[in-house]
């Protein structure tokens, strides 16, 4: 049996192995009247702090405040959960006060085989674990709980009375009738089998058993067409890649030898597996929840006028000259304060909604129209995101440009700031009201001071052509983008002397390298102010820790992360 998915479970079933007996038996009787409320109600979600007080009846400790699980998800994690505490706590049948059945004695009474038994556990059908007369632990069934079931499921058991198995003969026919339609159609092994099953008044999986069974015995006889083979992972990815670059579904077909079916079945299922596998962020915003977001947030709140890319822009890697490439962004969109803001509300609400489809994805009865509209919204939020970059690509210039020397050449700084841009793009929180371009230059600066030692060390790197003139333009207008964030800086500063005494002053200030410029930042290790302040390493660690604390209070996220990043 498999292990319970939901680990709030988990790690009660865990803590209940130190209870007394008689409390896990009361907490027992609690999982199974839950489990009776998850099945009537699976399409439900629960929160896991309600799981928990159902069964203890006191709520956890540490509860994860968000956290829920569907009905379904909760009745399957229940029935292994009940499985288990009671084998822990397992009762003597004989003393139980009512009949208890082992599975095989329920087959008889009821009059079904131990695979009806199974499947009317998971419809509601309670069992747990007793020790029976010979000693032994075993499933059973307690005559209230078949009477509960019963009464909750009427005409289950006259239902599955009708179930026989096929006679010889009727096998016979059944082959005889699966040989004439192979013959004489050119229906799918699929149709062949559904036609015979409505034919005979049978199910799908016992005509296809019934076939299977004759291949089998006779593998020289073939009387229906063989089962597609499986078609393999390479080949499922070509064929997805091709479908992408708009080939034909009938050249799909006859390349891939696969059924019109076949083949938008593995396209649907690589589409699937390409929205599982990525992964989708975006800064929360409590307006995304409202009704009426839809309305707030509309479609088509590109600023006109703004294209959307410049032509010939390459914003990870540069290539050709420094001169080439200035030229190019010098037709990049520029972007106002209120232009800005709807573009990144837009962008992050689309990665919210496409978030969203993809928690309710499920690869077996996922819909083509959810589909497109995952993909036509990430479509739609990466056109955004290319926006905001190229209305910042002369930020990155400028910084670079305040930032090259002999070892860091500018080509390839401004080619590592277009990154730094992008993360930037993606890490920034529009709802705090700042300018982008003033947390994008925290970034990129930040990346530098980390890389540019680096590039200082490698005597390949040529010094790049003289470009002076040719950014002089871009600089300015960038100036007062890094102005603002030399304002921030000196209002860490404040709020670090506001918030620590000197001590913790002066080991936040010289570990982070706050004394020295933004990209020459000098720093010291925690030995060198212990040295300073004649205090043990391990006692500066200790301060800089509740001195971070401290400032965790009073700075945003981004001040907090760019101080220590």
């Amino acid at each position: 049996m498999r292990q319970i998915k939901n680990p709030t479970l988990a790690e009660l079933l865990t803590q209940l192995k130190f209870t007394p007996p008689k409390q896990r038996r009361k907490q027992l009787d609690a999982a199974e009247k839950l489990l009776g409320i998850a099945e009537r109600n699976k399409a439900a979600e629960y929160p896991v702090e309600f799981v928990w007080f159902k069964i203890t009846g006191f709520r956890p400790k540490s509860p994860s405040p968000q956290e829920n699980v569907k009905g379904s998800e909760l009745a399957e994690d229940l029935q292994i959960f009940i499985w288990k505490l009671s084998g822990q706590v397992a009762e003597v049948a004989s003393g139980r006060g009512e009949k208890v059945y082992t599975t095989e004695q329920a087959t008889q009474v009821l009059r079904v085989s131990t695979k009806t038994i199974s499947r009317w556990r998971k419809r509601g059908l309670k069992a747990r674990k007793f020790v029976f007369d010979d000693g032994r632990k075993r499933l059973g069934f307690t005559q209230s709980a078949v009477d509960r079931f019963l009464a909750d499921n009427p005409g289950v058991v006259e239902k599955a009375g009708h179930f026989s198995r096929l006679t010889v003969k009727e096998k016979k026919q059944i082959i005889r009738r699966a040989a004439a339609l192979t013959k004489r159609s050119n229906l799918s092994r699929y149709c062949i089998i559904e036609t015979i099953a409505h034919e005979c008044g049978r199910g799908h999986e016992t005509i296809r058993a019934a076939l299977a069974d004759y291949q089998k015995a006779n593998p020289d006889k073939a009387v229906i067409r063989p089962a597609s083979s499986a078609i393999s992972s390479a080949d499922a990815g070509e064929l997805y890649r091709l479908f992408r670059h708009v080939t034909p579904i009938r050249e799909l077909m006859a390349r891939f030898k696969r059924s019109r079916s076949s083949t938008y079945r593995i396209i649907k299922q690589r589409r699937i597996k390409a929205i599982l596998a990525r992964k989708i962020e975006y800064v929360e915003s409590e307006e995304f929840l409202r009704p009426e977001a839809e309305k707030d947030i509309p479609e088509g709140v590109i600023p006109s006028g703004l294209p959307a890319a410049v032509k010939g822009t390459e914003t990870a890697k540069i290539a050709g000259s420094l001169s080439d490439y200035l030229n190019s962004i010098k037709g990049a969109p520029m972007l106002n304060r209120e232009q800005e803001a709807a573009l990144f509300r837009r962008y992050n609400y689309l990665k919210y909604l496409a978030a969203k489809g993809k928690a309710d994805l499920k690869t077996t009865n996922a819909s083509a129209n959810l589909l497109d509209d995952i993909e036509d919204r990430l479509t739609e939020a990466e056109k955004i995101k290319k926006i905001i970059i190229e209305a910042n690509l002369r930020l990155v210039v400028s910084i670079a440009g305040r930032h090259a020397t002999a070892e860091a050449n500018l080509l390839d700084l401004v080619s590592e700031g277009n990154i730094s841009l992008m993360h930037a793009v993606e890490k920034f929180d529009y709802t705090k009201g700042f300018r982008f371009a003033t947390y994008a230059s925290w970034v990129i600066m930040k990346d530098f001071a980390r890389k540019i030692p680096g590039e200082a060390a490698r005597p390949d790197k040529p010094t790049g052509e003289p470009i002076l003139d040719a950014y002089e333009d871009l600089r300015a207008t960038a100036a007062p983008s890094v102005a603002e964030v030399e304002k921030a800086r000196h209002n860490l500063l404040d709020v670090i002397k506001d918030n620590l005494d000197e001590r913790e002053q002066y080991v936040i200030i010289n570990h982070f390298g706050l004394t020295g410029t933004l990209i020459r930042k000098n720093k010291k290790t925690l030995k060198q102010i212990g040295d300073d302040l004649v205090l043990t390493r391990e006692r500066v660690r200790q301060i800089e820790l509740g001195a971070l604390q401290k400032l965790r209070q009073s700075l945003s996220p981004e001040e907090f992360e760019l101080l220590t990043g």
